[in-house]
């Protein structure tokens, strides 16, 4: 079982992490004062983890030679809901709407997204469907560079160069779609969807905030639950509905309105050390926000969001 070092996006940024060859499919290493083990990529896949067993017992005997990771995790792929495994395990919240029939989910619309949906096409939004290319990169790249400030916090792709956005963009071409939203020849927003076997899945979803009032969000929503549809593919998958005790959000508010609902998958979670059993018993492994109060969660977003917006407008302020 050979070990190796890969590159993986975090936060926005290209970084090397541990990882070894496990039936094809690389597993990776991440955390400082918890080390978790995990797929590359697990939740655009189009398999789960094979065999974790073995998966387990080969970490385990990679310690000594430098792969120290204290816990391994892996989640079903929706929408099986049943545990295939008698590992303690949690449950990962799944934002997801079923594309079987896209008149359905029209229908179930609440009136206002339907409108919104008519409204952009009424004031010039044209959604195509677009490959990967140079002209499409300089178009994510001025959907990107609008604003360093996105929805109270840093803009993670702000300011990227071209070489830099389109490595970002570099994987799972062979199996991915760019929704596009244009106004004339200015793209205004898109979806990066990825093809995972029946499942579609929504990487990323970005607009420029300055067109928000032609409502292209609404509009990419449609047509990737359109062309779902026309793949027969069984469901649309956006992010989390709920982000460990976070709850009730923008977000999660605007994949309601666009018929998104919450479909539970169970996340296993197995120690490979003493640290990491202990770990799982104090539910230290849910982070902060798995462990603290909606409340306090929600007053240190406004915090954090009163604080970059802050600093952004004294940015601007000091350009003029």
């Amino acid at each position: 079982m050979p070990q190796y070092v890969t590159e993986t996006t975090i936060k926005g940024k290209w970084g090397r992490v541990p990882a070894f060859d496990y039936k094809g499919k690389n597993i990776i290493v991440k955390g400082t004062w918890l080390r978790r083990a995990q797929l590359l990529d697990e939740e655009w896949l189009d398999t789960e983890l094979e065999d974790p067993e073995l998966c387990a017992k080969l970490l385990k005997s990679q310690r000594r030679g430098g792969l120290q990771a204290d816990i391994l995790t892996f989640a079903q792929k929706p929408p099986v809901s049943t545990p295939k495994y008698d590992y303690y395990a949690e449950w990962d919240s799944i934002a997801a709407v079923k594309t079987t029939n896209f008149r359905e989910w029209w229908e179930r619309l609440p009136r206002a997204s339907r409108k919104n949906v008519r409204r952009s096409q009424k004031r010039g939004v044209r959604v195509f469907v677009k490959p990967l290319d140079d002209q499409l990169i300089h178009g994510i790249m001025g959907v990107s560079n609008e604003s360093p400030v996105r929805q109270g916090r840093p803009n993670r792709h702000y300011g990227k160069t071209f070489e830099e956005v389109k490595k970002d963009h570099s994987s799972f071409l062979g199996h991915c779609n760019y929704i596009c939203a244009y106004v004339g020849e200015d793209l205004i927003g898109f979806i990066w969807l990825i093809y995972r076997g029946e499942i579609g899945s929504i990487l990323q979803i970005l607009t420029k905030e300055s067109q928000q009032d032609k409502r292209p969000a609404n509009a990419l929503i449609a047509k990737a639950v359109e062309l779902c549809a026309s793949k027969g593919l069984l469901y649309l998958t956006f992010g989390m509905f709920n982000y460990g005790n976070k709850k009730h959000n923008s977000l999660r508010e605007f994949k309601e309105r666009n018929g998104f609902s919450e479909v539970l998958v169970p996340r296993f979670y197995v120690p490979l050390t003493p640290w990491g059993k202990f770990c799982i018993r104090a539910k230290l492994h849910r982070g902060l926000i798995g462990i603290l109060p909606h409340k306090a969660i929600m007053a240190g977003v406004r915090v954090r969001s009163m604080f970059y917006n802050l600093l952004h407008s004294k940015a601007v302020l000091a350009q003029r």
